[in-house]
């Protein structure tokens, strides 16, 4: 429970563009394949017409190319019609809708914020307002799930959607009519400077948008903020798109540099290296990475390490290095078949090991149980061949990336009081900030981190809301958890009042492998030394 964030690594990384090979060819073997799936189709066939009871046999279908692929390793999926567009959307790093964030405050949808610019934005919609009708539908007191909400809000550009908001203290609803819009689904968390010469980033995805967005922070932070050193924050990043990835590692190298290389049965070695056109003299870096850094963000710590860019920070990786193609199929789905392996700039092989699947699963429970998380002595030698960095330091293929500089993970608090009060955060947060004006709260961001935080009645009344929400009060848990609450209820407070770097500087302010990456960038020790 504690590595939620690892368990959702899901189907869709590391994947590269989709290619699709028009003159593709037909080889014995492919003949073969293709017999076998005629005896699938013949045996379905004779289900569908013999079989004693009705079956639905689309389901059937897919059970079979389900087994099938489970038989290979646990990133080839099949996609399904359905779930193609979803995948899509995801993926593209834009949709089409109002571009508003919100929550189901009890039975009602709260606007947390609208897109900066965005279609809400501009008719007027403002954080807190509650959404009570959508097209004359009344959608508040009926506990709506997340996907129906989406669906009435979301549609294509151009089209418009009436909204009857609540505001305030009125009685009167107001109407807004809203014209929706291509909304771009960000990968790049947040962009901010940490001192006079560190800047922040963090990245959640590689989008087909992911080098835009974090070129543009990075424009931002070093001609108006005159940034010279990066912390780039690759936690909890699942990968994407491998050419988003290769890109950006093109802004921290010369020219000509390896970068990465894939290699398949099928598929000749690849070779991805520097193009040259970096905008800006960055000194020095720290990438930060956990057990749930995977794919993508492997590629870019194990290309900072081999060369001896930066330092590598927080936990050994997550080790899914495996090539995914996307192949459409005629049903409207589509395979996606791994291809090829990542190789970091050594040789070294980014993927653990699946030969067990269930193994494979449960590895992140696993790391917790053998301490491998709270320090580095649980961690296995999958491959004891020795390769070197250009500066000639010893490192090893661990099934993912070992950091440079290990950063335990915090479970004093991680109890499943606390977990259970967490998912009642956002919604006390809104409830609680309604009855207070803003002249309650230090006017800039500076002095709301120094000098504002949750006081024990707060607090309290946090623990009395998640109480009515169904959760029973334990004071025993409460103790070792209740600094860690109060520190994301002022998260939570700084996001509503200064947007992302209202939540991302105090979460930080108390981050100890920020703090570490700090440390390292201003000493500038060499990597050498370490």
């Amino acid at each position: 429970m504690i590595l939620a964030a690892v368990m959702a690594v899901g189907m869709f990384i590391g994947q590269q563009l989709p290619r699709y090979d028009a003159h593709f060819s037909y080889t014995a073997s492919d003949r073969q394949s293709i017999k076998a799936s005629g005896s699938i189709d013949e045996v379905l066939r004779f289900i569908e017409s013999k079989y004693v009871d009705s079956t639905d046999t689309d389901f059937l279908y897919n059970q079979a190319i389900e087994q099938l692929l489970a038989q290979l390793d646990p990133h080839s999926v099949y996609i399904s019609p359905e779930e193609l567009h979803a995948v899509q959307e995801d993926m593209s790093g834009n949709f089409e809708g109002i571009g508003v964030e919100f929550l189901m405050l009890e039975d009602t949808i709260q606007v947390v914020s609208p897109l900066s610019g965005g279609p809400s934005e501009t008719a007027g919609i403002m954080a807190g307002d509650k959404i009570v009708t959508i097209n004359d539908t009344t959608v508040a007191g009926v506990k709506l799930e997340t996907g129906a909400i989406y669906s009435k809000l979301r549609g294509p550009k151009g089209t418009q959607v009436r909204l009857g908001v609540k505001r305030g203290t009125e009685a009167v609803l107001r109407q807004f009519i809203v014209t929706r819009d291509v909304i771009p689904v960000n990968s790049v968390d947040i962009a901010y400077m940490l001192d006079q010469s560190t800047g922040y980033i963090k990245i959640n995805r590689f989008t087909a948008r992911t080098h835009q967005e974090f070129m543009e922070g990075l424009t931002r932070l070093v001609e108006q903020e005159n940034m010279k050193n990066l912390i780039l924050d690759l936690r909890g990043n699942p990968g994407g798109y491998l050419n988003e990835a290769t890109d950006m590692l093109s802004q921290l190298f010369p020219e000509n540099k390896l970068l990465v290389y894939t290699e398949g049965r099928t598929e000749e070695r690849r070779d991805y290296k520097s193009n040259g056109r970096a905008r800006f003299d960055i000194q020095h870096i720290a990438v930060l990475v956990d057990e749930g850094s995977a794919s993508a963000s492997e590629i870019m710590a194990g290309a900072i390490q081999d060369h001896d860019r930066g330092w590598v920070v927080g936990r050994r990786t997550y080790g899914k290095g495996l090539v995914q193609e996307q192949f459409p199929l005629r049903n409207g789905g589509a395979l996606r078949l791994t291809v090829a392996r990542y190789y970091t700039p050594s040789g070294r092989s980014i993927q653990r090991t699946y030969s067990s699947r269930e193994d494979y699963e449960k590895d992140p429970q696993q790391r917790l149980k053998n301490g491998e998380l709270s320090g580095e002595t649980g961690i296995p030698v999958v491959d004891s061949t020795a390769y070197y960095t250009g500066l000639g330091r010893l490192v090893y293929a661990h099934g993912g990336i070992m950091p440079d500089v290990f950063v335990p993970i915090d479970t004093s608090y991680m109890n499943p009081y606390y977990l259970s009060v967490r998912q009642h955060l956002s919604q006390f947060a809104a409830r609680w900030m309604e009855d207070r004006p803003r002249t309650d709260f230090p006017e800039n961001l500076t002095a709301f981190r120094n000098n504002w935080s949750p006081d024990e009645q707060t607090i309290a009344a946090l623990i009395q809301y998640a109480e009515q929400e169904g959760v029973p009060r334990n004071d025993a848990q409460l103790a070792s958890c209740k600094r860690e609450l109060g520190l994301q209820l002022k998260a939570r407070i700084g996001k509503t009042l200064f947007q992302q770097e209202g939540q991302y500087s105090v979460l930080n302010d108390d981050d100890p492998a920020v703090e570490k990456a700090l440390q390292l960038l201003r000493d500038g020790a060499p990597l050498v030394k370490r």
